[in-house]
C-alpha cells in the first residue's frame, strides 16, 4: 500500500535511477516545487533508491518517494502495472515520460528485434501509460488540474528538426512520440495539458563513441550558446512546463542551446 497522502502533488517520472541525467533531476525538481514522488526503473536497483534520497534530501525530508519497477519493453506488463498506479495512488497530478532506449542503430545493421524494442520503450508504453492514467490527471486539484511532459529530441522533429545517422529505431521512435505528444493534447483537453521537452544535448554520454572528446567537440561547433545543456537546466524546464505553463498545451519546448536555428 502507498505511503503516499495526497496532501501534497503527486508526480511520475519514469527512468529516474541514473545519477547525473535527466530523469533523476526532474524528480528532485519536482519534489523542490512541493511534489511527492512515483519513480519508476526497469533496473539498476541502487541508482533508483538513490534518486528516492536526494529527493528526500532536496526537501529536508518532507518528500515521500515511491520505487516502482516497470519494464517498458512488456507492454502487458506495463498496462497492469499502469492500472495499478491509478487504482492505488490518492491522486495524480504530473506525468513524465523520461525513460528512453537510446542506441545506435546503423541501416545496414538495424534488426526487427532493435526497431521493436525503441517503438514499445520509446512510444508504446508511454501511450498506454499514459491512457491508463488520463482519468487521474483530469481530476488533479490543481488550478490547471494534470500535466503530462513527454522527453522528445531535437533530431526528430520531421522537417523541422535535424535527422541524424545511424539512430535510425531511434530516431523513428521519437518522431511517433512528438506525434503522440501532439494527439494526446487534443484527446485530453481541456482537463489534461500535454507537452515535450526536445533537447538537443543535455549532458554527453560518459561511456561509448559519444562520449569522444573530439566528437563533442564537433557538435558543439553547432551549438551557437556554445556547450551542453545541463539535467539540472532540463529538469527546470519540465518542471515550468508541469506545474507552471498553466495555458500551454501540445507545446514543444526545444532545449537545444540554439541547435536547431543551425
Amino acid at each position: 500500500m502507498s505511503t503516499l497522502s495526497g496532501q501534497r502533488p503527486i508526480a511520475i517520472v519514469t527512468g529516474a535511477n541514473r545519477a547525473g541525467r535527466i530523469g533523476a533531476a526532474t524528480a528532485v525538481e519536482l519534489a523542490r516545487a512541493g511534489c511527492d514522488l512515483v519513480i519508476t526503473h526497469r533496473q539498476d536497483e541502487p541508482g533508483i533508491h538513490a534518486t528516492a534520497e536526494l529527493c528526500r534530501n532536496s526537501t529536508g525530508g518532507a518528500c515521500v518517494v515511491q520505487i516502482e519497477s516497470i519494464n517498458l519493453e512488456d507492454l502487458a506488463a506495463v498496462e497492469r502495472q499502469s492500472a495499478a498506479l491509478a487504482a492505488t495512488l490518492p491522486r495524480i497530478d504530473v506525468l513524465v515520460h523520461n525513460a528512453s532506449d537510446y542506441k545506435p542503430t546503423p541501416l545496414e545493421q538495424l534488426s526487427a528485434d532493435q526497431l521493436e524494442r525503441a517503438m514499445r520503450v520509446n512510444v508504446l508504453a508511454p501511450a498506454l501509460v499514459s491512457r491508463a492514467l488520463a482519468a487521474r490527471l483530469a481530476t488533479s486539484p490543481l488550478p490547471a488540474r494534470g500535466a503530462i511532459v513527454t522527453m522528445c529530441d531535437i533530431h526528430a522533429m520531421g522537417e523541422l528538426g535535424q535527422p541524424r545517422k545511424n539512430f535510425l529505431a531511434y530516431g523513428l521512435s521519437k518522431a511517433a512520440l512528438l506525434e503522440l505528444t501532439l494527439v494526446l493534447a487534443r484527446e485530453l483537453a481541456p482537463n489534461v495539458r500535454v507537452n515535450a521537452i526536445a533537447p538537443g544535448v543535455v549532458a554527453f554520454p560518459t561511456s561509448g563513441h559519444e562520449s569522444s572528446p573530439e566528437l563533442q567537440k564537433l557538435y558543439l561547433q553547432r551549438v551557437p550558446l556554445a556547450r551542453a545543456g545541463t539535467p539540472e537546466e532540463a529538469a527546470a524546464a519540465v518542471r515550468w512546463l508541469a506545474l507552471e505553463a498553466t495555458y500551454c498545451t501540445g507545446h514543444i519546448l526545444r532545449l537545444d542551446g540554439g541547435r536547431a536555428v543551425t
